[in-house]
């Protein structure tokens, strides 16, 4: 019986500070991946000083397909996965300013999505990825964050899922409260998180 091939996982990771609750919710989840044998990218924003400002030549351009030249790698790179896993804290109900600058830039014509002449809708370009996982910590509750409507969710869940794969499934694990959690209810949460990665992703 031959091996199936590993997953193709690009990790996009988003937050200022290298110490902390999502710092270490990354090392959890890379070492879920490792348990499967999962080929994996990792792109950290800030340390890779990622500029999320959409230029004016930028959006005069938006109809035509690529992305500015320093934008060519993590354009080949959301190309090549079939997983893509999002680690990043919301704030304000939503993904952080740098993160929403990667999406904006990135997820662009001829990357993420197109417009054929005459079309009333975008049509996909990434059938490549078919599994999004997102982990996440929000300060206020669940109730709460319900609520409000859970924007940052919606961006994922609705808008990034429709530019994939039409069967592309969905993750979402957020630990709520993080403002007020206890050691050990953090501590559960991300000691969770390699075996909950790898039965996602293997």
């Amino acid at each position: 019986m031959s091996r199936r091939a590993s997953r193709k996982v690009l990790v996009i990771h988003c937050h200022p500070s290298h110490e902390g609750f999502i710092s270490t919710a990354l090392s959890q989840v890379l070492t879920g991946l490792g348990t499967i044998g999962a080929d994996v990218l990792v792109h950290d924003l800030y340390r890779e000083e990622f500029v999320p400002e959409l230029s004016a030549s930028e959006h005069r351009a938006h109809r035509e397909p690529g992305v500015a030249n320093e934008l060519a790698e993590y354009a080949d790179d959301l190309r090549w996965c079939d997983t893509l896993v999002l680690v990043y804290p919301t704030w304000w109900s939503g993904q952080p300013a740098m993160l929403k600058g990667w999406i904006d830039r990135v997820w662009a014509c001829g990357v993420a999505w197109e417009l054929p002449d005459g079309a009333g809708r975008l049509r996909s370009r990434l059938r490549n990825v078919r599994r999004i996982v997102v982990v996440t910590s929000h300060g206020s509750s669940k109730l709460v964050n319900s609520l409000q409507g859970e924007g940052g969710k919606r961006t994922v869940m609705r808008s990034l899922r429709t530019m994939c794969h039409p069967l592309t499934r969905t993750h979402w694990l957020a630990f709520y409260g993080v403002d007020t959690a206890s050691s050990d209810r953090r501590t559960r949460f991300l000691d969770a998180l390699p075996d909950r990665i790898e039965r996602i992703v293997s």
